[in-house]
Formats: C-alpha cells, structure tokens, sequence
C-alpha cells in the first residue's frame, strides 16, 4: 500500500500494489498532479528520475538519500521530520484487522476496504487499555 497525504495528515492518494513491488515503481504516479510545495518521501523513493520528476513540478525534493549513493544529495532534515505523519497515519489504519491482515483477495477489494479505513481512520478514536 502506498498513500500521499497532505500536511494536516488527510489522505489525498491510495496506490495497492504486491507486497513485494518496491516503492519507487509507482512513486510518479502517486504524486503526478498533485499541486505541493515539497514532497517528503523515505530512502525508498530515492532515485535521480524520481526527484527530477518532483523538480519539475517545482516541489521541494526532501528524501534521504541511500546509504550506497556515491554523490549525496542535501535535503532539509526539520521538514523531514514531518514524515512522521505518514507513519501515524498508517499506525491509524492498521487497527483495521482486515486492513492490516489483507483477508481480501482481489486488489479491488483490498483497496476499498483500505479507502474506507483511510476514511474513517482518523475519525475513529482507538483505545487500547
């Protein structure tokens, strides 16, 4: 599962692919068209087309780069910080049993439910005592 959320921590883009596809494999089109000021990604997403691609939208690329990466690009550590909000956001849904266990499946069905998680996630108080 892969998600773009804005800065308040809203989901504005769900992708579901295998659980072994890489997450670069559809980086681009999970955040083509959508209008940001930066786009804070983890070293997964940390490759020279996908931060072109950003560039070109005039975004601020903040991905860390690889450990192997021969030239080490710079990006703004206290805006990275706020990744965690992806973090959180997934921490949020993963309270869905069938969200996290993937019961389901058909992708098309994995992806509805996880819509509606992503809906009602945040909404939802979760106590765990």
């Amino acid at each position: 599962m892969h998600l773009a959320i804005d800065s308040t921590g809203r989901p504005l883009r769900l992708i579901v692919t295998e659980g072994q596809v890489a997450d670069i494999s559809c980086a681009v089109q999970l955040v083509e068209h959508l209008r940001t000021g930066a786009v804070i990604a983890d070293k997964g997403y940390d490759s020279d087309a996908f931060v072109q691609a950003i560039r070109a939208t005039h975004a601020k690329v903040v991905i860390p780069p690889r450990s192997n990466r021969k030239t080490k690009r710079r990006y703004d550590r206290g805006l990275y910080r706020t990744r965690n909000l992806v973090e959180r956001f997934f921490n949020r849904i993963k309270h869905f049993r069938r969200v996290s266990t993937r019961y389901d499946k058909l992708a098309d069905s994995y992806l509805v439910f996880a819509s509606l998680a992503c809906i009602f996630g945040p909404v939802v108080n979760v106590n765990i005592t």
